[in-house]
């Protein structure tokens, strides 16, 4: 007859001990819900206090919470490298052409020095990003989700590989989505995620390729005579302040008629237009089209995928003072 062999309770400690010891040895530990409970017990509230604050005061910082998110993880990994300066010649994250027309970086300092108040050199930068655009997007009138945190801030910026990781506007479909699909963001989650254009507006410099010479023929005549009235020359200024949007009927909101007006031919930007065209994307943007509440759910699950990909923890990285500057030693 076989015997069963039993593990001793040493041996049995020890494989209940084997994450914890790994953790410790690697120096890498996982992102968790209230991870700031006992060091900062009102960190996210005061994040969330000062979101709102901004927001009431200028409206349009919560649009740019959501895209510094996106601008930060797309780019290794959720650490706040979008924040720094440019710095002995390393090039801030900031500075490329992906970045333009980015602003109010210097709100996310104001929000910083809020929880430095409460907790000196407790909260990251990188978990700043990641909950001031969680709590932006109900400012927004989307969906309220729970995030993870834990983050810790890089000590390096990279500057030189922003343009092979954020993709551009004039990118095709499929490389959109293997961008996202690279980080661990499937292509569901990255047609959710498209719909943050919902609530963005778009400067004529990145536009008017679509309506001159002639218009594109994937877009609606009557939006093409809207964007020509917003964006009169074919060769704008790129640092006028002439701008159109996606979504006309709900500006400031982030809902589904983003996805309503791709259906229409009404998709301010080329890779926009193309989530109706694509068999892999266009089923998504008819359902999300058709469910407010479908969209919010998709939304809140990618942006919580975006937001935990490759994060700095346990001792990797810093809890930086200044989110411009690596804290001097």
């Amino acid at each position: 007859m076989a015997r069963t062999i039993r593990p001793s309770s040493s041996s049995t400690l020890i494989f209940l001990l084997l994450p914890l010891l790994l953790q410790f040895y690697s120096g890498k530990s996982e992102l968790q819900f209230n991870y700031y409970a006992q060091s900062c017990p009102r960190a996210e509230e005061i994040i969330k206090e000062q979101v709102v604050k901004l927001y009431n005061k200028h409206g349009n910082t919560a649009v740019s919470w959501v895209r510094n998110l996106f601008h930060d993880c797309m780019v290794k990994s959720c650490d706040a490298s979008l924040l720094l300066e440019t710095v002995n010649g390393i090039e801030s994250e900031k500075a490329s052409q992906r970045s333009f027309g980015m602003r109010n970086f210097k709100y996310v300092n104001t929000i910083k020095q809020a929880v430095e108040s409460e907790c000196p050199m407790t909260v990251s930068c990188a978990d700043i990003v990641a909950l001031s655009a969680r709590d932006g997007i109900v400012m927004l009138g989307g969906p309220r989700f729970e995030m993870k945190t834990g983050r810790r801030d890089s000590t390096e910026s990279y500057g030189a590989v922003v343009e092979d990781s954020i993709p551009n506007h004039n990118d095709s479909i499929s490389l959109v989505l293997s961008r996202f699909q690279s980080i661990g963001v499937d292509v569901e989650a990255t047609v959710a995620l498209l719909g943050s254009h919902s609530v963005g507006r778009v400067h004529c410099v990145n536009l008017v390729h679509r309506i001159y010479p002639t218009v594109d023929p994937s877009m609606d005549p009557d939006y093409a005579e809207y964007l020509k009235r917003r964006c009169p020359s074919s060769d704008p200024d790129p640092q006028a302040v002439l701008y159109a949007r996606n979504d006309r009927e709900t500006p400031m909101v982030l809902d589904n008629y983003y996805y309503k007006n791709l259906l229409g031919h009404k998709g301010l930007l080329m890779v926009d237009q193309q989530l109706t065209s694509d068999p892999l994307t266009s089923p998504y943007v008819e359902k999300m089209a058709a469910d407010n509440g479908y969209f919010h759910d998709q939304f809140s699950r990618a942006v919580v995928l975006l937001s935990e990909n490759n994060p700095l923890t346990g001792d990797q990285g810093e809890i930086r003072k200044d989110c411009r500057f690596v804290n001097s030693n």
